[in-house]
């Protein structure tokens, strides 16, 4: 068992003042093995934070990311799934399911984590799953289906080539967790 958060869109400082208190009471160090971020921690201070939690973190280079050296896409393989890691800007429409599909299939992933709607979605589409964790600190966005984000980020706890997701979301001061199950279909079709 490999316990997984993933994150991203934090953008502190300038959307944000920081991660919410409940949330940084459950993200604490011990816990987690690694982290997946789809960008836009901005800052180098968030991303020091960020590796207090766990010291293995894969990130990706959000939009407003500060640090140029970040790749725009990266690969890993957890258990038996292959994960892909992208913030989302790159995708057009953003949000897209047939976009981010094309994308799935492009990195010949099993799960395809991204961000940048600041808005958090998982489902499973032609046997692939797609999570995206939204925006931790509830940071606006620009984008016009994204009114009011709701602060929210992901845990996966991945056992060979399944992955159980708890979403926890910052809701009128409470936090709510959903959980949501993923086994890769015996055999994908990667391309």
């Amino acid at each position: 068992m490999v316990l997984v958060l993933a994150i991203g869109d934090l953008h502190i400082p300038h959307r944000s003042h920081g991660l919410p208190n409940k949330f940084k009471k459950l993200l604490v160090p011990g816990k987690i093995q690694k982290i997946l971020c789809t960008g836009n921690t901005v800052d180098k201070e968030t991303f020091d934070y960020l590796r207090t939690i766990a010291g293995d973190i894969v990130a990706v280079k959000g939009d407003f990311d500060e640090n140029q050296h970040l790749p725009q896409t990266k690969v890993i393989t957890e258990g038996a799934l292959r994960i892909g890691i992208i913030h989302g800007h790159q995708v057009i429409p953003w949000g897209d399911a047939e976009s981010l599909d094309i994308t799935a299939r492009q990195m010949e992933v099993d799960v395809l984590l991204s961000g940048h709607t600041h808005k958090f979605e998982a489902y499973e589409y032609n046997g692939r799953f797609f999570i995206n964790p939204g925006s931790a600190t509830g940071a606006y966005s620009s984008i016009p289906e994204a009114t009011d984000p709701v602060p929210s980020f992901v845990l996966m706890d991945i056992q060979g080539s399944s992955v159980v997701t708890y979403v926890y979301k910052l809701i009128e001061d409470e936090v709510k967790v959903e959980k949501l199950e993923y086994k890769r279909p015996t055999e994908t079709k990667m391309l």
